[in-house]
């Protein structure tokens, strides 16, 4: 007997990811809102840790000739990963404004990239408008952080904030959606088995 497995099915196994990743962003945005500036500052600060340590890495791996990449291309990644991490330590309110730009951009392509996923799946679930209106927020966020991105660096943590509250809430709905169906298949499947 061949077990067609849809991602539905792969979706409902992993409900807990799901909701998970809900309660986390509902969390973030708390914090978003509860302290604007540290959030800020954080956000500025592991990206910065981030690209020193890609760039580190990026330029050991020149020196040690452990890839197949070419030496040029590591070296400049290294260099631009390494300016990247100093400006973010040096000048945080240019890394803030330029954090606007690839947040909207980042925001932008999730939405749609959930909203493509949730026409797909209208099909096999039934509530697919909580992925739907995840989507909706995501090109929401990005379209205002467009919109107005010298609007501050705290109105970027407090749009973040706002959406991580929205987005979490939706996700989490959609995880314990999720969750009914797979016990509802594993309820079948047990009573199939019986």
């Amino acid at each position: 007997m061949v077990i067609r497995t849809t991602a539905l099915d792969v979706l409902s196994a992993n409900w807990w990811v799901i909701a998970v990743r809900g309660i986390v962003g509902i969390l973030f945005g708390v914090l978003a809102f509860v302290l604007p500036l540290p959030t800020l500052l954080g956000i500025i600060w592991f990206f910065g840790i981030y690209a020193l340590v890609d760039g580190i890495f990026n330029l050991v791996s020149l020196f040690r000739r452990n890839t197949t990449r070419p030496w040029w291309a590591l070296a400049l990644e290294g260099v631009v990963s390494l300016a990247a991490a100093a400006i973010s330590f040096l000048m945080p309110g240019i890394t803030a404004i330029a954090l606007v730009y690839l947040i909207a951009a980042w925001a932008f392509v999730t939405g749609v990239m959930e909203l493509i996923a949730a026409l797909r799946l209208r099909r096999e679930i039934k509530g697919e408008f909580w992925l739907v209106l995840s989507g909706i927020a995501s090109v929401v966020l990005g379209a205002l952080l467009v919109l107005s991105p010298v609007g501050g660096a705290i109105v970027l943590v407090w749009y973040l904030g706002a959406y991580a509250l929205v987005f979490g809430a939706l996700q989490t709905a959609l995880g314990f959606r999720l969750r009914t169906r797979y016990e509802q298949v594993r309820a079948g499947s047990a009573r199939m088995a019986a």
